[in-house]
């Protein structure tokens, strides 16, 4: 990867070039990092160019991902432009290790394995970027989760630095979460319990940051001892922040039966789930995201749930 830290009077911050060796697909990268498409933290130009803003130990930034033939061009802006602007092979999957994968003799998950070389697992490096939308997700519909996301973003973020698409905002501080008032909460919809969480999570941030020595169990121990933090959250964490390519969300509302469908033929709960992706463990994950990519769910025969209103309780 090649770099270039410019200075500070110049925009961008940082700049730089990396070739991936495996046919990238940014898009598909990056889709577990975004809460649908108005999402105020990562959007995406006519050039098809990725902007997307993050926290950084240095502060917030701004990072443009531009595919172009092969190649993969970085420019970032913000107190955070070189930490953020060097982790983006990172984000996208350099530090995955699918060759350690053997998918085994299932036709589907052979045939996924197979058709899909754009699959790497990315890794940020930022557990409370992806600890408080994991809150927010808890025990509600994407649809419900996905609003609230925006609606804090647009409370309490900051806004992203650099010559960003319209809108677009960094995830607000643990100091600028516990600020919030329980009015300012209730008019963005969020319920007591996520509220409680995210409380909860925001008093101890600075001490779950990733460290060097942090693996994903001990990662997982420290994040499920914060009141309101269950499995299902830490999971959720780990996969985007380590990249880990083994833990399951465990917990999921359809994530169960996409797996028991597809590989069994039949609904399952989390048990059987897990029982099912067994002879793939330590990349069960892997296994999970080829699933929900191409594989199969049952028929949705029963009524819609509607989203619930906190804003009107």
């Amino acid at each position: 990867m090649s770099t270039a830290v410019l200075p500070a009077a110049t925009s961008p911050a940082y700049e730089g070039s990396w070739r991936p060796d495996w046919p990238l697909d940014l898009r598909r990268a990056l889709f577990p990092h975004q809460r649908s498409a108005g999402d105020p933290t990562l959007r995406y130009d006519a050039a098809g160019a990725a902007w997307r803003t993050t926290t950084t130990p240095e502060g917030p930034a701004t990072v443009r991902i531009t595919p172009v033939a092969r190649e993969i061009r970085i420019a970032a802006w913000g107190p955070g432009a070189v930490w953020a602007g060097r982790q983006v092979p990172a984000w996208l999957g350099a530090d995955d290790r699918p060759e350690t994968f053997d998918p085994g003799t299932h036709p589907l998950v052979v045939r996924l394995h197979r058709t899909m070389p754009w699959l790497r697992l990315g890794r940020t490096g930022r557990i409370w970027d992806a600890l408080v939308p994991a809150v927010l997700e808890q025990k509600v519909t994407v649809v419900e989760a996905h609003r609230v996301w925006r609606e804090l973003l647009r409370l309490a973020g900051e806004p992203a630095p650099g010559p960003v698409p319209d809108g677009m905002r960094v995830i607000p501080s643990a100091q600028r979460v516990l600020d919030v008032t329980d009015w300012q909460w209730h008019r963005c919809g969020l319920d007591g319990a996520r509220r409680r969480a995210l409380r909860a999570v925001a008093s101890v941030a600075s001490r779950l940051e990733v460290a060097d020595t942090y693996d994903s169990p001990a990662l997982q121990r420290r994040l499920t001892s914060v009141p309101g933090i269950g499995v299902w959250t830490a999971a959720e964490v780990v996969q985007r922040a380590l990249g880990d390519p083994d833990t399951v969300s465990v917990g999921d509302y359809h994530l169960k039966n996409i797996v028991g469908w597809s590989l069994a033929g039949r609904k399952t709960d989390d048990d059987g789930m897990l029982e099912l992706l067994e002879p793939w463990r330590g990349h069960r994950h892997r296994v999970v995201r080829m699933l929900v990519a191409g594989g199969s769910a049952p028929p949705r025969r029963g009524p819609r749930n509607a989203p619930t209103n906190y804003r009107r309780i």
